[in-house]
């Protein structure tokens, strides 16, 4: 993840003579990306919308393993946000990529998705042993 998002040079971050680059309107790219989406390829529609949410799954969905305060839906959505936030500001400082508030949007929906699927492999695991326990009795 950290690859693709400082180094990468197929998603443009060699560049180091760039200035700084922001978008700080709420859904502004995800609209362009999507209105656009045959000249721009569904290619790079995918990558940039799917890949930042399907990018913080596994964030959502292995936060609540480290210890059971962090297992509220409220608490992963907002440390989400808030790592979100930090990847963020390091690619703007660096101009490294560019600061969007959209891509915060989708990596903190990718985050609560991670954590609702946590909870529903949670509670399949849960079923599966009382299941197990039921056969062995």
């Amino acid at each position: 993840m950290s690859y693709f998002l400082f180094f990468a040079e197929i998603m443009g971050r060699t560049n180091l003579t760039r200035s700084y680059h922001y978008n700080l309107v709420p859904f502004l790219e995800i609209r362009r990306f999507i209105i656009y989406r045959k000249k721009l390829g569904m290619m790079a529609v995918m990558i940039n919308l799917l890949g930042n949410v399907v990018a913080f799954l596994p964030f959502g969905f292995f936060l609540p393993t480290l210890s059971q305060k962090n297992r509220s839906f409220f608490y992963v959505t907002l440390v989400s946000f808030d790592f979100s936030l930090l990847i963020e500001c390091i690619q703007l400082l660096s101009k490294v990529g560019s600061f969007d508030v959209d891509d915060m949007i989708l990596n903190t929906l990718g985050g609560s998705l991670g954590f609702l699927c946590f909870m529903v492999a949670k509670k399949w695991m849960k079923k599966n042993e009382e299941k197990k326990k039921r056969k062995e009795l």
